[in-house]
């Protein structure tokens, strides 16, 4: 009897350790089932890179008017990598950037916006933040004078994307951007350009170089926490009809930006938006695992035909492609760590 009792107080303690043994082991398993191995944070450098438009622009252009383009797209240039290099924001960056653009006549956007079929400036323009997924447009614009600005204001503090026309302007009224006179966009050298164009019956649409298709100005970036936003401005196509829509307020066509990439577009309008081609770049690097100089020529030149468009891109390591198939493109762009580069033929 005595030997029974001890048999079962042998195996009831043997149970007993076993059975802790076990939940203990358990308890490790699990802690090192869901342990995260630290990881030491991925260096992140910052890229901008900026169009103002692309098209065909004789490489006889007169040297002084060429000076003047290369410093306005190096002043644009440096407002964009002041503030990334000082850990600014690339949503700042590209908004200051394009700002600059529009203020100055030589480029299609704002100031320099070009004219409609009815002697009117209309201004689109559109920004997306890849980190949020979010985007802001506007189509439409008389008297905004720095329509990327409401573009942002729209992303950030409305429920909606686009606003058009007299809407858009009335999503204005409710904001502090600053607002013009419609004349404040009448730049005589459009003026006359828009004139020349009446009176040849659309000499520019049998252009063979697409010139009067051309315009846009653009900045991509991703800053030091590897935040990628696009943006876009424009004054639309030369002697437009009325009520027409490009490329650039529409997000994915002209603008776009993820987590990725982020990519703005100048060119012919309509042939962006039927390849929707901003998204097309992004779509091709993530579904094929394509680097983003081979996305950008499977877009520039596989894609699209020859003299329709040209792109800036950067990707969320800091890469940066610019790429045109329209002979010329006024670009700029620098990394940290890299080298400046300021260009308009190929």
């Amino acid at each position: 009897m005595l030997k029974r009792i001890v048999s079962f107080l042998f195996t009831l303690l043997f149970v007993s350790l076993a059975g802790s043994f076990i939940f203990d082991m358990s308890i490790v398993v699990a802690q090192m089932a869901v342990k995260t191995p630290v990881q030491e944070p991925m260096e992140q450098r910052w890229a901008l890179a900026l169009h103002g438009g692309a098209g065909y622009v004789s490489p006889n252009m007169p040297e002084e008017r060429k000076k003047r383009y290369m410093a306005a797209l190096d002043s644009a240039l440096a407002i964009g990598v002041d503030i990334l290099d000082q850990g600014g924001s690339s949503l700042d960056a590209v908004e200051q950037t394009v700002r600059f653009l529009e203020d100055n006549p030589l480029f299609n956007a704002g100031r320099g916006a070009v004219f409609t079929s009815e002697g009117k400036n209309e201004l689109d323009a559109a920004i997306m933040d890849g980190l949020q997924m979010n985007a802001g447009a506007a189509t439409g614009l008389t008297t905004v004078k720095h329509p990327i600005s409401l573009a942002r204001i729209i992303m950030e503090e409305s429920r909606h994307i686009l606003f058009a026309g007299d809407g858009a302007e009335q999503f204005a009224d409710q904001t502090t951007v600053e607002r013009v006179e419609s004349e404040y966009f009448r730049v005589p050298a459009r003026y006359e350009a828009w004139k020349r164009a009446n009176e040849s019956q659309g000499y520019f649409e049998s252009s063979p170089n697409n010139g009067w298709k051309m315009g846009t100005v653009g900045c991509v970036a991703v800053d030091k926490t590897g935040r990628l936003v696009a943006g876009t401005s424009t004054g639309g196509m030369t002697n437009k009809m009325y009520g027409r829509v490009g490329d650039v307020p529409i997000i994915g066509s002209g603008t776009y930006a993820d987590d990725q990439v982020a990519v703005s577009a100048t060119g012919w309008g309509e042939r962006i938006m039927l390849n929707v081609s901003a998204h097309r770049l992004a779509s091709h690097m993530r579904y094929t695992g394509a680097s983003l100089n081979e996305s950008m020529y499977y877009l520039v030149y596989e894609l699209l035909n020859e003299g329709e468009a040209g792109f800036i891109a950067v990707d969320r390591g800091g890469n940066i492609s610019m790429e045109t198939n329209t002979g010329s493109m006024f670009r700029a762009s620098q990394s940290e760590g890299g080298e400046k580069t300021i260009a308009i033929w190929k």
